[in-house]
Formats: C-alpha cells, sequence, structure tokens
C-alpha cells in the first residue's frame, strides 16, 4: 500500500513562508509525476504545481508563478512546495499526489493514482 503524507501546513500571517513537505512510503514505489493541489471552503479543488520525478520538468498555476517553488528529494522520496509570499487567497487544505506513469497534462487531478490526507494552510491578513 503506497501511502503520502503531508506536512508542514499551519497559519502564517500574510507575506510569509511555508514549506510543505510530502512523504512517500510503503511498497517500492516509482513515482513519474507528483503535484501538489488545494482546496478552499466552498470551491473545487485546483491546481498548484507539478514537478517530474525526474526534476526535468516543473508546471504551476498563474496564481502562484514566482511565489511557489516546488522540488523534490529522491533520495528521500520526497517532494517540497516551497510558499512565499503567502496571500489571504492562498488558504486551503493542500494535497499532495503522485502518479506512477507519464501523464500529459501535469494539473489534471484525475490523472494521479495516489493522494495524500492533506495538511491545512491558513494565511491571516
Amino acid at each position: 500500500q503506497v501511502q503520502l503524507v503531508e506536512s508542514g501546513g499551519g497559519l502564517v500571517q500574510a507575506g510569509g513562508s511555508l514549506r510543505l513537505s510530502c512523504a512517500v512510503s510503503g511498497r517500492t514505489f516509482s513515482s513519474e509525476t507528483m503535484g501538489w493541489f488545494r482546496q478552499a471552503p466552498g470551491k473545487e479543488r485546483e491546481f498548484v504545481a507539478a514537478i517530474r520525478w525526474s526534476g526535468s520538468s516543473t508546471s504551476y498555476a498563474d496564481s502562484v508563478k514566482g511565489r511557489f517553488t516546488i522540488s523534490r528529494d529522491n533520495a528521500k522520496n520526497t517532494g517540497y512546495l516551497q510558499m512565499n509570499s503567502l496571500k489571504s487567497e492562498d488558504t486551503a487544505v493542500y494535497y499532495c499526489a503522485a502518479s506512477v506513469r507519464f501523464i500529459r497534462f501535469m494539473y489534471r487531478d484525475g490523472d494521479y493514482d495516489y493522494w495524500g490526507q492533506g495538511t491545512q494552510v491558513t494565511v491571516s491578513s
């Protein structure tokens, strides 16, 4: 059984920073792509960022470009989302997701195979 466990969420003031982590554990698992998504109250889940596990390509939602950075540590089987210059509109539950095969459009949540339980990020203004 593959598990994705997010950590690093919390309460931060606007303009502050947080770093989310997503640790992948379980059976031998080779992830091709890791993505971060978020869901705010009353809104649909939306794409935030994604990275090919090879590190060869990244993708970001326009709303977070220049503020968020996605990365991964292959040795630790862990992905990260560094969030800077946080805004109140970034408040949401953040989920990491992983795919075992190549997916062309990294922003499509339906193409991911495994999901974490989510971590709350609250930005106070």
